[in-house]
């Protein structure tokens, strides 16, 4: 038997390692879990291969997803857009009073809250477009106009929220209803996947879609070129001011389907504290990183943050499970930090945060 050794370890990646431990972890749960039902290993067990707990995952993910495919689209084309929190804020507020208008006295159907979604993305695609202006056009620091853009939107939603519904919180506007497929939802476990809402199929198109852009269309080379090497795209005539607003934009829109989609799973805004957003958009962040820009891997690694998230809220349900509420809230946020400090080789586009004019040096 080979042992490895030190150097071994050390040759693999962050994510490997991280990747390793994750299976381990589950491997000696279930074991634990097996031979020992009636322990909290049992009980963890019995929580994670729940149907229930993969569509609270799924839920849970929306938000994040989409947020890091507009982070995605935007860092590729050179412009880092750490922003994604604001617009998640500002999307589920909009989403919220653009149905909350649309229902008037009635009552919400499908259709509004789709008309309500729209309108959440209108007004998260108008922030980063004033983003992108402040950033590319007027060559603003990108960290800081990202930090600006979180800030304006963390201080305007709840202030909003108090003028139209006289507190942080809103009414209760309608939330999506579930599309079940017949058979396949009935797949033990994985069944949760074809009995979700419509945000859920939604965020496995736009996965797919955002793979496909990036790696199979002149769009996503043009994106990819004008964060990796600028000068190299506007030499054969691509304006790279142009790619870059176009990923910027298309970075709001994506942002702004996940904010809408968080608002309207609930079926109000919450602007409390951090508001109901809550650190998505930086956790975002993190998804994408820890999966090497890969709309693929940035799913893969959202997956893993909302599993932990919809596993801790079913550990605070349980009066079998003596730790600490407090304690079990935090399983998501340290796993983020955990994950921040081994994954630290992702190379980021090298062009990624420059700025550049169409033209110079040419």
């Amino acid at each position: 038997m080979n042992v490895p050794t030190p150097s071994d370890l050390k040759a693999l990646s962050g994510r490997t390692l991280i990747a390793l431990a994750a299976l381990a972890s589950l491997v000696l749960v279930a074991l634990a879990g097996l031979v020992f039902p009636d322990s909290f290993a049992g009980v963890l067990l019995g929580i994670i291969t729940s149907r229930s707990a993969l569509g609270a995952t799924l839920r849970l993910s929306v938000p994040i997803v989409f947020a890091a495919l507009g982070g995605i689209f935007a860092e590729k084309s050179g412009v880092i857009n750490i922003g994604l929190e604001g617009l998640l804020i500002i999307s589920a507020f909009a989403a919220v009073l653009g149905t909350d208008l649309l229902v008037g006295d009635g009552e919400a159907t499908q259709m509004m809250l789709f008309g309500g979604l729209a309108i959440g993305v209108l007004a998260s695609t108008l922030l980063a477009l004033l983003f992108a202006v402040v950033c590319i056009e007027f060559r603003a620091d990108q960290i800081i106009a990202g930090l600006a853009v979180w800030l304006i939107a963390l201080g305007l939603a709840p202030f909003a929220s108090q003028v139209f519904y006289g507190g942080p919180n809103s009414k209760s506007v309608g939330t999506f209803d579930t599309i079940t497929i017949p058979v396949l939802s009935e797949i033990p476990f994985f069944g949760a996947m074809f009995d979700a809402t419509p945000t859920v199929y939604m965020m496995f198109v736009a996965v797919a879609a955002s793979w496909f852009v990036l790696n199979r269309t002149s769009f996503g080379y043009w994106v990819r070129a004008a964060g990796e090497n600028p000068k190299a795209l506007d030499t054969v005539g691509v304006d790279v001011s142009r790619v870059r607003y176009a990923a910027v934009t298309l970075s709001g829109v994506l942002s702004g389907i996940g904010g809408g989609a968080l608002a309207l799973s609930i079926g109000q805004f919450s602007g409390n504290g951090p508001t109901m957003v809550n650190g998505k958009g930086f956790i975002a962040i993190v998804a994408y990183l820890f999966g090497n820009y890969n709309p693929i891997g940035a799913l893969g690694s959202t997956m893993l943050f909302a599993g932990l998230d919809a596993v801790q809220l079913r550990l605070q349900l349980l009066e079998s499970v003596t730790v600490p509420s407090s304690l079990v809230q935090t399983i998501p946020f340290v796993t983020v930090i955990v994950v921040l400090a081994l994954v630290g080789k992702t190379r980021i586009p090298e062009a990624a945060g420059e700025h550049y004019d169409s033209g110079e040096d040419r």
